[in-house]
């Protein structure tokens, strides 16, 4: 059988699968392929080329930042733990003040002045009136309850403005939040320290600094305070610490300070005022201008209503009342006194106090006022426009205590120069009724006769010395009444060298006049230099009988909410200086000077007066001092820095002063009698009186031959007797 009949050998290779296999479905592909076709789709070429490194720099980039970010908001929050652990308890900070404060009651009892920091007492921020609350959220931080403690939209904005206004982003406006503002009055947890910071001022600008650290710690604490404590325990905290001017330390303060009220009871108005001095405390205070605050007021008002506090009736009704100060804060009264009696007081519970103090004190609003009214009436319609002229006046009780006081022409001030009682200036002729005081309680009469004639005195070192009257002029032989009444300086020269100066010395300083003395013969001309109050003090001597009294304005110091006083006085009588007798008759002829002499212009219509005026060389000095039966008034005219006076005399615009005063001070009271001597007529010189240093008056008590003896047997007696 042949080969060719064979099958033939096929070329290709049997087909794999069967029917069968075929129908199966097939195997996935695999997805790595797939993978690999999208690293595939990068863009390639010349796009590719471009945009590779800057993918390779984000990848990096971003690895890093978020890992920093995490390490950054690990610390962060470490960090606000850690002040979180920090923070006190909310009630351990609501009064942060490192003074006291002085709270001062007149003669009645009732407050009329406040000094250092005021806290009225614990608040919280459900306690106040809701228009306050209301009023400083609308003021101060709208999205106080939305915000976590800070504001990024009201930074972003306070660095715009600044960098607009040319500082620095952190420099000038804050962009706070409550929350911050609060951080900055607890000083971010720092307590004061004395050792460190002189002043609570000091301490305070040093917690208000902003400076980009101080930022960062600032908003670090915030953070902490979110956590710590619930929204209305900042507020709460902010409500107690904030200072609103005048003194005030939270709202309680200022409520309390401004309007007379607890901060539960404030109104709108009154509340819109309170809000409005956040921004501005000291410039914005009512106390210091009530227009200003109204002003800022209506910009709260505003606030509220357009974020829906209130509505625009409300806001039309406030401003068209607006608020009104208490009594008190409208008088500002005694600033001048409250400064004098703060110096009397022991420094550390006074000016230097830690505590909060209580004081009571001799002081009398209706006196106060009137001294004040009368101050403006004279200078308002008696002295030219422009003057520069100062006064003050001294208003006394007879035991030295003191009603009121003015210490210069702007009364609604505290801390100005007190010219009542830190000028010391020359007395003149207001000195002169020591020099007649000595002379009385050594033998001297009212109705004594001294020559008015030229006299010159050798002083040591310097020559000669020859007192000149005011007139220029003589009048021959003068009873001493007629002389103190005429105000004559050669009778004064005489019977001061006739007494002795040192007696006159002493019965001065007795009676309250302890600046140094003059050690020459123009003691008797007033060349000394005393204070109003001092010389004020003095006359109260005389006008209770001789006993001398020493000026006191301070009746009862206690600390706050304690009964017991920590120190108390009643009455500033001292020694006897003179004789009832000789005070009765020195009495009389101070009464005369207002009657008939250089005083007349002081004369009170109904109502009996005794004073003296004065007039230094040159006019630059002018006093006026006398009394009533009730109240001794001393006034002084001058200019600070010793110009003379033009035209004014003591008996002049000093007296239009005093007389002013004294009818308001007067006023209601009864017209009691001068303690005085009653002579059935005027002493005069008897026509045959000899022409000698002390001669015989008519009528009078002692004979001509022996009036000189009784006098050196008076001073021998008293030298005898240690007086």
């Amino acid at each position: 059988m042949s080969d060719s009949k064979r099958r033939k050998t096929p070329l290709v290779a049997d087909k794999r699968y069967t029917k069968a296999s075929a129908s199966k479905p097939r195997r996935p592909a695999s997805k790595k392929p797939r993978k690999a076709a999208k690293r595939r789709q990068r863009p390639t070429g010349l796009l590719g080329w471009i945009l590779s490194p800057f993918i390779f720099l984000f990848r990096v980039v971003w690895g890093f930042l978020w890992r920093v970010s995490a390490v950054a908001l690990l610390v962060l929050l470490a960090a606000v733990g850690y002040t979180y652990t920090q923070l006190p308890n909310v009630d351990d900070v609501l009064d942060g003040r490192a003074r006291g404060s002085v709270t001062l009651l007149d003669r009645d009892g009732l407050v009329f002045a406040r000094r250092g920091d005021q806290f009225g007492g614990a608040i919280s921020a459900n306690s106040v009136a809701p228009h306050l609350k209301n009023a400083v959220i609308a003021t101060e931080d709208k999205r106080f309850y939305r915000h976590f403690g800070l504001s990024p939209r009201g930074i972003a904005s306070a660095m715009r403005i600044n960098m607009r206004e040319g500082r620095k982003p952190w420099q000038g406006h804050g962009g706070s939040t409550i929350t911050q503002q609060t951080a900055k009055l607890i000083c971010l947890g720092v307590p004061f320290d004395a050792q460190k910071w002189k002043t609570e001022k000091e301490y305070e600008d040093d917690c208000r600094r902003t400076t980009l650290a101080r930022k960062g710690k600032e908003a670090l604490f915030s953070l902490a305070m979110e956590a710590k404590y619930t929204k209305d325990e900042i507020l709460s905290i902010y409500f107690n610490r904030a200072y609103l001017g005048g003194g005030a330390r939270g709202f309680e303060a200022a409520s309390q300070i401004y309007f007379g009220k607890n901060s539960a009871e404030v109104n709108l108005p009154e509340a819109a005022v309170m809000a409005g001095l956040l921004v501005a405390p000291t410039r914005l205070a009512p106390t210091n201008s009530l227009q200003r605050s109204h002003d800022r007021a209506a910009t709260v008002l505003k606030l509220m209503r357009e974020q829906g506090y209130i509505s625009g009736a409300e806001e039309a009704a406030a401003n068209a009342a607006p608020a009104q100060l208490s009594r008190v804060a409208q008088e500002r009264a005694g600033g001048y006194f409250v400064d004098w009696v703060m110096d009397t007081g022991p420094s550390f519970l006074a000016r230097d106090t830690t505590e909060d103090v209580v004081m009571r004190t001799t002081f009398d609003n209706r006196l106060q006022r009137a001294a004040e009214e009368a101050m403006d009436y004279i200078f308002t319609n008696k002295v030219r426009e422009g003057s520069k002229a100062q006064a003050a006046i001294v208003v006394m009780s007879s035991d030295g205590a003191v009603r009121a006081m003015v210490g210069g022409r702007e009364t609604k001030v505290s801390g100005a120069f007190n010219r009542a009682v830190q000028a010391k200036r020359q007395t003149g002729s207001a000195f002169k009724p020591f020099v007649y005081a000595a002379a009385m309680d050594l033998g001297f009469q009212y109705d004594s006769v001294v020559e008015d004639a030229p006299v010159c005195l050798n002083i040591a070192g310097s020559g000669e010395w020859c007192p000149k009257n005011y007139t220029n002029s003589y009048k021959g032989p003068l009873t001493l009444t007629d002389a103190l009444k005429d105000s004559v300086n050669t009778v004064a020269v005489k019977v001061s060298e006739e007494v002795g100066r040192d007696n006159v010395r002493q019965v001065a300083e007795s009676f309250g006049i302890v600046s140094d003395l003059a050690k020459g013969p123009a003691l008797a001309l007033g060349a000394s230099e005393s204070s109003l109050l001092e010389m004020t003090g003095a006359y109260a001597g005389i006008l209770n009988g001789g006993r001398a009294v020493r000026p006191y304005g301070l009746t009862e110091l206690r600390l706050k909410g304690d009964s017991t006083p920590l120190l108390g006085q009643e009455g500033g009588f001292e020694n006897r200086v003179i004789s009832p007798q000789a005070a009765e008759q020195l009495t009389y002829m101070m009464y005369r000077v207002i009657t008939d002499g250089t005083g007349r212009r002081a004369k009170l219509d109904g109502r009996e007066a005794a004073g003296k005026s004065g007039t230094t060389q040159a006019a630059r000095d002018a006093w006026f001092i006398g009394f009533t039966a009730q109240y001794v008034v001393g006034v002084w005219m001058g200019y600070d820095d010793n110009t003379p006076l033009t035209g004014v005399t003591g008996g002049g615009l000093p007296a239009d002063i005093w007389r002013e005063t004294m009818l308001r001070v007067s006023q209601g009271l009864p017209a009691e009698a001068l303690p005085m001597l009653r002579p059935t007529r005027p002493p005069s010189v008897a026509p045959t009186a000899p022409q000698g240093t002390v001669a015989q008056s008519q009528p009078g008590n002692r004979s001509p031959n022996n009036s000189l003896e009784d006098v050196i047997l008076n001073v021998l007696g008293r030298l005898l007797r240690g007086n």
